[in-house]
């Protein structure tokens, strides 16, 4: 079985920690996902591994790709 993670694709999703609830809510992006082909699954890299609060998978969006290109963060996600 292989287990590929296509590095030179840019990732389907963004992972992210969030704390807290409705406007105070607090995104911290914590890693990114690639979906399979088949769209049942997902291959998952996190850059860290939070211990508090919800981890919440969202697909990228153009706004998200640009936010990333010019700060690393991906804060704020929730649209």
């Amino acid at each position: 079985m292989s287990n590929q993670t296509n590095d030179s694709k840019r990732p389907t999703h963004g992972i992210y920690q969030v704390q807290g609830e409705g406007e105070k809510a607090r995104w911290n992006k914590v890693g990114a996902a690639w979906m399979h082909k088949d769209g049942k699954g997902a291959n998952l890299k996190f850059d860290a591994l939070p211990l508090s609060g919800r981890i919440v998978l969202r697909e990228m969006t153009e706004k998200d790709t640009n936010a990333e290109g010019d700060n690393g963060a991906g804060e704020g996600a929730q649209s």
